[in-house]
């Protein structure tokens, strides 16, 4: 039997009707193909909540929020009071948070992770987001800063970001990466009303226009993304090296997975997409990545929230695998010959 057929046999021959747990086998099967063991384990799991500012706020009504909200939630973060602080101390998740790009001087703020490339980003209606040479950076600086986290013994991932405006980038990043009409792309982001998300679709269609032409997948990340989503898509592609389970969250991190996928396609191999977001690209994105999710429970808060509520789900896979008993070792019959 190829390891494959073994796992698949492990979880095909535990007490239960073939195929009754549904996606939980799946999932089970998955992480097990990752470490290439019948017997997986989660250790030390962790979300990176990536943080950066994009220019494009400051000049295009593109956002209910003004940018410095981007701030105030940081400083929400490293105080423990939003949604992704109580998901992850509910379930036991390590959770870090990053200032990869926020027009704030934060000094020496303590249990921040001090990353920035610059205070934001270009107004990319004008001019690209950042510079090819920046974007390296932050992908270089997001591939250290998951380094680390798995030296620390994380083999279990997700990633959450926090940009007011960054909707807008990871609408373009879908847009030129799946070839999708900027139409499909939009959504109402923060709470934009149907009117504003109207403009905010012409807005960036203009932009799209300016920047004509553009294929390789680097320079698309620059020219369009944001300086937290690099920074993701760095720690995709670092996690895929180190062989280190992937949990997607939802709109922004996948337009970095996106991101990533162009630069590595294998990079999927690894990944367990948490959550179907209701921004309205994200079933859209998923389709092109051929991906299946654990939830779809109406969520577009992002910070990675939909990550934190699907792991107990990856937890409850392992654990089935690892710990319920099989037909022979129950004694069970396991059906009418």
């Amino acid at each position: 039997m190829s390891f494959q057929e073994t796992l698949q046999h492990k979880i095909n021959t535990k007490t239960k009707p073939l195929g009754s747990l549904g996606y939980l086998e799946k999932i089970a099967f998955k992480i097990g193909q990752i470490q290439q063991t019948t017997s997986p384990t989660l250790s030390k799991p962790a979300i990176l909540v990536f943080a950066g500012d994009h220019g494009i706020v400051n000049s295009e009504p593109v956002s209910p929020f003004p940018q410095e909200v981007t701030t105030q939630m940081v400083f929400n973060f490293l105080n423990g009071g939003a949604a992704i602080n109580v998901f992850c101390k509910q379930h036991k998740i390590h959770l870090k948070v990053i200032d990869a790009g926020v027009n704030y001087d934060f000094g020496t703020t303590p249990n921040l992770i001090h990353a920035k490339i610059n205070k934001g980003t270009n107004d990319f209606s004008i001019a690209p987001a950042m510079s090819i040479e920046d974007c390296k950076k932050a992908i270089n600086k997001g591939k250290e800063i998951v380094t680390k986290q798995f030296a620390e013994g994380t083999n279990i991932i997700g990633f959450g970001e926090m940009g007011i405006g960054n909707t807008s980038s990871a609408s373009l990043l879908m847009s030129t990466y799946t070839q999708t009409d900027i139409s499909n792309c939009v959504g109402k982001g923060t709470g934009l009303n149907n009117d504003a998300v109207r403009v905010k679709t012409a807005i960036l269609k203009k932009t799209q226009n300016i920047h004509q032409n553009i294929t390789d997948p680097l320079e698309v990340l620059a020219t369009f993304g944001g300086y937290e989503i690099a920074m993701i898509t760095g720690a995709i592609l670092q996690a895929k090296e180190l062989n280190i389970t992937i949990l997607v969250d939802g709109f922004i991190v996948t337009s970095a997975l996106l991101a990533a996928h162009a630069m590595d396609a294998s990079v999927t191999d690894n990944c367990i997409f948490s959550h179907c977001s209701d921004e309205q690209g994200h079933s859209k994105m998923l389709a092109f990545l051929k991906a299946d999710v654990i939830l779809n429970i109406g969520l577009r808060l992002g910070e990675g929230t939909g990550a934190a509520l699907a792991y107990p789900l990856v937890q409850s896979a392992v654990f089935f695998l690892n710990e319920m008993a099989s037909f022979e070792s129950a004694n069970v019959t396991n059906k009418l010959s």
